[in-house]
């Protein structure tokens, strides 16, 4: 990774991936929103970006990446994906609350304690919510995967990916026992924008449209 760079420019970097991941153009609206700052200090810091050549930025076509800039967005979430997984299986931290501890850990870790706890972990290549650990040569796996919000009725599908963006989220799924791996069949949806009603472990449980968004899911073979 460059050195000397900020906790700031990092983060940015990461923002600028994950939007990238989910829409076609990165505005400096979509960072002031994602990030939670004005929009004059997302200018301010694309200027800045741009000048170490980590963005490129374009009037009315958005920000994109370098590959300089996608490497290093790559190993903030690598080094993320790995703390959350190490909080989880080493120390016991439940799945709702791993997230906001890798936050302060993600800019901290070692070359060193990063391989450490890849090695302890066993070469993992999911995190606790289903999320793909990028490589350590800066590659990571795509899937291909619907969202559990456009699956249609009697499907059955296998759960993929859980958004970890909200901590009450991951607590319910949790408590209806919804985990990456888990088998369900999609029964109905609800009319007039009402919940998605799922069958789990021979119960049925309900959950809201916006929330399905944020679980990928693919078909289970039968």
């Amino acid at each position: 990774m460059e050195k000397m760079l900020s906790q700031s420019i990092e983060d940015y970097l990461k923002a600028i991936y994950e939007v990238e991941s989910s829409e076609e153009k990165v505005s400096t609206s979509a960072l002031s929103e994602k990030l939670g700052v004005s929009p004059a200090s997302v200018t301010s810091m694309v200027k800045k970006l741009s000048e170490r050549k980590l963005i490129t930025h374009k009037r009315y076509q958005g920000v994109k990446l370098t590959p300089a800039g996608r490497k290093i967005a790559l190993e903030i979430i690598r080094h993320h994906r790995l703390v959350e997984l190490y909080l989880k299986e080493a120390l016991g931290v439940p799945w709702d609350q791993v997230h906001q501890e890798a936050e302060k850990w993600e800019h901290v870790l070692s070359e060193d304690l990063e391989d450490r706890i890849d090695k302890f972990l066993g070469y993992p290549v999911t995190d606790p919510h289903g999320s793909p650990i990028p490589r350590r040569d800066g590659t990571m796996i795509v899937r291909q995967c619907d969202a559990l919000v456009d699956v249609e009725p009697d499907t059955l599908v296998k759960v993929v990916e859980v958004s970890d963006h909200d901590p009450e989220l991951l607590r319910y799924l949790g408590g209806i026992g919804l985990y990456p791996e888990t088998e369900m069949t999609v029964v109905s949806k609800q009319p007039f924008k009402g919940p998605i009603i799922v069958e789990l472990t021979g119960k049925e449980y309900p959950i809201g449209r916006n929330a399905a968004k944020y679980i990928l899911v693919e078909k289970a073979n039968n």
